[in-house]
């Protein structure tokens, strides 16, 4: 079903296009959010992704790959919207925290943190550790979906984990009273 829906919308179907553009948007706006950390980014990379999908999905070889595909437009849309925007280190803004019942994963300090360091990682770090941690993706999946080789996903996802350990380390040595001004 979804590969008929590939090959149709690469044959020049707009209602099949339409149809693989809605199911994956959500997914696709997500991992755009994390990696971009601001919303109207995020809106714009998976605007253009959809665009260059629907222009160059008749070149795309497998309808299999569809998916990866897409991720792989999203990730590099997010990449063109940071070069072109100069915010990925110098005006990331933190998402809002949003509360829920089941949400135990840590207290809001915690949170702070992580959100700094995560910031301090590279733009191709942030890629991979939201493919990995957000989306559950695999370094196999995720160099598929980049178009990498399998070990530049390991070596980028070891590095961007390297990178925030020290990050979390190096606020956690700082005295308080230097987190807050920094923060």
């Amino acid at each position: 079903m979804r590969r008929d829906l590939v090959e149709a919308a690469a044959r020049g179907d707009p209602e099949a296009f339409e149809a693989l553009a809605t199911s994956a948007s959500d997914r696709l706006y997500a991992v755009a959010r994390l990696v971009l950390r601001a919303t109207d980014l995020a809106e714009d990379a998976v605007q253009e992704a959809l665009v260059r999908a629907w222009k160059e999905l008749p070149s795309l070889r497998d309808p299999e790959r569809f998916d990866a595909w897409l991720y792989r437009l999203v990730v590099n849309a997010c990449a063109d919207q940071g070069r072109q925007q100069r915010r990925w280190s110098n005006q990331v803004r933190p998402l809002p925290i949003e509360h829920s019942i089941s949400d135990e994963t840590g207290s809001v300090g915690d949170r702070d943190l992580l959100e700094r360091a995560f910031t301090r990682l590279k733009p191709e770090q942030r890629a991979v550790v939201v493919l990995h941690h957000h989306s559950g993706f695999s370094a196999a999946e995720i160099a598929r979906i980049l178009d990498i080789p399998e070990g530049t996903a390991r070596s980028r996802l070891h590095y961007a984990t390297e990178a925030m350990r020290a990050a979390l380390h190096a606020d956690a040595s700082r005295p308080a009273v230097a987190q807050k001004r920094t923060a």
